[in-house]
């Protein structure tokens, strides 16, 4: 066994040495007198004790180690604490080594950076979702000490430097799949975009092998031309702007090998087809009130020398992204009809460029928040200030004070109100899952829908079939998702009651031999005290209302309204209910009727001159005059008019045939209608100014809204008008239609 015994290599003592040297220059001034005896000892027992052995890479786990702690030292600025954390943390993962130890041995701020490193192995453990945004929140929040994180950055960083050789293929795709989703994205947050983009060159190095070095062949083989030509072109335009007057310096950039490959993918172009391989800035020393004439003027010099193309103009002088950033960007055709993206902009928005949210808060004087970016950007001003990374317990705080995150059996994560419940944990996985929940396994411990989430927990539903969804659930659940749903199946089980009530009414009425009406059994509701129609069914459902009890009710009521009918016949013309309404010869001119084959008691005749009858226009379809129509008599007694072509017509007529009422509109229009016409189009200059010129000069027409979107050169509009009828519908679409960029105009 003794050849499987641990040992250093020579070329692996040799740099052993040189980086502590190195580390003992960086933070020497941070050490305490007996740390770095206490660190010789602590190695040399866990090699005697065999505890050291290499990783599934092959990697020697203390040179590695050394090697993390340099790159954490030199490139984030971390001091004594972090370092000693970076070495120590091994023997307490591999449990060689309490926290307790630690503590003892090195204090309090060493042991809390260790703690935060050991949860996020275990948080590994539960093998969770890493492509997700939940997941690196979750992270964050695990971390308890920001340390933690640039610690998990460094180690990765440095793990990807030295896998290239491996030949565990499926652990070098996994950790290199993890830099990409989650650490890269973390170092850009943090400020630190040489490490960030090293990262995301070393993932596509593993991952697209072939991608790589074809594209990095491809530069070093165009490199010295390149060069050559950025000269040629910046000569010329230096000298311009140096006669103007200017303060400025300018430089190229190469883009970085992952954002290349993501361009080509992109475009699915080859190498050759990315035009932009490089950009030329154009850096102003400005002061603020003359910012953004320098960077026109500028812009107008470079113009004026080559041409420029318009479609790749992008001005975030005007209007600033939401991350800050600001600049001009235009793309030129320089020497050798090549194409040239030329950034303009001044020293200050570089930096804001360069340096992310930190640099734009220190500029407008805002102070950060309790948000993730506003944390992560803290720290980066921290960074950059070198405190020694003090300020970092103070600012964590407040993050995530009102966020948990917990897994899935799966692994994956949610993200959830600080405060909720398993209830609405099962009502984000599944409505159905919610309305049948009635406990959980939260990390395997029997609990009861109540229960409040922490992050990290582990939550598995328990449902079942007889549950249902109750009131004094909303007092509970803390998403508004989950208060939505229960309202929803509270709201579809009322209904179901209540239809259920209804035809048990209709039942029990047959019975009887008593015939309904809906219009009395609606005056009979609110004698009842019912507000709503729906609270009544549902207490005849729930059987605090006795059907027999109803019935007799009803039959008193309808005598009474017999008998008082009876003695004021002759009174007076009364406005009566639709479902009484019978057409009279006399309600409309028989020559209305020529050529329909119906008698006149067979239509109902829409005008302005109909009286006594409580009729409106159904807001589901909008019928103006001129349209098919047809009447239905609703449960109040009215009449709702809607198109024969309603979305809602063919379920109407098929529930509830006896109620549909024959009509057509009198031979007057009553009026000006609303309508809505939805227009698409290409979305060309002036286009929009034609369709509302044309309603504006159409007679009897009268513009009330209009909403356009636009998107990839379409746009998309609602337009709603006043008119009279059909006719003019028809003659305003046509001439919508003729407007050149119109595709197409359809009434809503």
């Amino acid at each position: 066994m003794e050849e499987n015994l641990f040992s250093f290599t020579e070329e692996e003592r040799k740099e052993a040495i040189q980086l502590m040297v190195a580390l003992r220059q960086e933070i020497g001034d941070s050490l305490r007198s007996d740390d770095e005896q206490k660190i010789k000892q602590h190695m040399q027992q866990a090699f005697d004790n065999h505890r050291l052995q290499r990783d599934v890479f092959g990697l020697n786990p203390v040179l590695h180690a050394l090697q993390t702690a340099d790159l954490a030292a030199r490139e984030m600025g971390l001091k004594r604490d972090g370092v000693l954390a970076i070495l120590l943390c091994n023997s307490v993962v591999e449990g060689y080594k309490t926290i307790e130890d630690i503590h003892k041995e090195y204090g309090d701020s060493v042991a809390n950076i260790i703690h935060g490193i050991c949860r996020i192995h275990d948080l590994y453990k539960k093998n969770p979702v890493i492509e997700s945004e939940n997941f690196r929140n979750l992270l964050l929040s695990f971390a308890e000490d920001m340390r933690v994180i640039l610690i998990m950055i460094a180690d990765r960083v440095n793990l990807m430097r030295h896998i290239r050789d491996t030949q565990n293929d499926k652990a070098q795709r996994q950790v290199s799949e993890e830099a990409s989703y989650l650490y890269a994205p973390l170092a850009h947050k943090l400020g630190l975009y040489t490490l960030k983009s090293e990262l995301e060159d070393l993932s596509l190095k593993y991952l697209e092998h072939d991608a790589y070095y074809m594209i990095r062949e491809k530069l070093n083989a165009t490199k010295r031309s390149r060069d050559a030509y950025i000269e040629r072109f910046i000569g010329p335009i230096q000298q311009r702007l140096e006669e103007a007057g200017l303060k400025f310096h300018m430089k190229g950039r190469t883009k970085s090998i992952h954002s290349i490959w993501q361009k080509m993918k992109k475009q699915k172009c080859p190498f050759e087809g990315v035009y932009d391989l490089f950009a030329i800035r154009v850096i102003l020393d400005s002061k603020p009130e003359r910012e953004k004439m320098e960077c026109w003027q500028v812009y107008s010099v470079i113009t004026d020398m080559y041409q420029p193309n318009p479609k790749r103009l992008r001005d975030w002088l005007s209007v600033p992204k939401s991350n800050g950033y600001e600049s001009l960007h235009i793309t030129v055709l320089g020497p050798e009809n090549k194409w040239v993206e030329v950034q303009i902009r001044t020293e200050r928005m570089d930096e804001i460029a360069e340096k992310g949210l930190a640099a734009h808060w220190r500029y407008k004087g805002v102070k950060s928040g309790g948000g993730m970016d506003e944390w992560l950007t803290a720290i980066r001003t921290a960074l950059e200030a070198g405190d020694g990374m003090q300020v970092m317990d103070s600012l964590r705080g407040d993050l995530y004070e009102d966020e948990v995150y917990v897994f899935t059996p799966k692994g994956e994560i949610r993200k959830f109100p600080r405060g909720a419940t398993v209830l609405d944990f099962a009502y984000h996985i599944h409505s159905r899952i919610g309305n049948q929940c009635v406990g959980a396994k939260v990390n395997g411990r029997n609990v009861s829908m109540r229960e409040i989430l922490h992050s990290g927990d582990t939550v598995e539903i328990t449902t079942s079939v007889t549950q249902k969804p109750k009131r004094e659930w909303l007092t509970f659940v803390k998403s508004s998702h989950a208060r939505s749903k229960i309202r929803l199946a509270l709201k579809e089980s009322q209904a179901k009651e209540g239809l259920y009530a209804k035809e048990l009414l209709e039942r029990r009425f047959r019975n009887r031999k008593v015939e309904m009406d809906d219009s009395l059994m609606q005056q009979l509701i609110k004698k009842m005290g019912y507000k709503e129609v729906s609270d009544f069914y549902v207490a005849i459902a729930n059987e605090q209302l006795d059907t027999l009890t109803v019935i007799e009710r009803y039959v008193e009521l309808r005598n009474s309204l017999s008998a008082t009918s009876s003695s004021s016949a002759g009174e007076g013309n009364v406005p009566r209910s639709a479902s009484e309404y019978v057409m009279r010869e006399s309600d409309t001119p028989t020559a209305q009727m020529e050529g329909t084959g119906k008698s006149p008691s067979d239509v109902l005749v829409i005008g302005r001159d109909l009286r006594g009858l409580d009729y409106t226009l159904a807001r589901c379809c909008n019928p103006i005059y001129g349209d098919d129509v047809f009447g239905f008599v609703t449960v109040s007694g009215g009449i709702k008019i809607h198109r024969q072509d309603c979305p809602n017509a063919l379920e109407l007529k098929k529930r509830f045939g006896y109620r549909i009422v024959k009509a057509k509109w009198s031979g007057k229009s009553g009026g000006q209608y609303a309508i809505t016409l939805q227009v698409i189009g290409n979305d060309d200059i002036g286009v929009i100014n034609n369709i509302t010129s044309i309603i504006s000069k159409q007679e009897h027409v009268a513009l009330r809204n209009i909403q356009i979107d636009s998107d990839d050169g379409i746009f998309h509009g609602t337009i709603t008008v006043l008119l009279d009828d059909t006719n003019c519908l028809t003659a305003l679409a046509k001439k919508i239609r003729n407007v050149k960029g119109v595709k197409g105009v359809s009434r809503l």
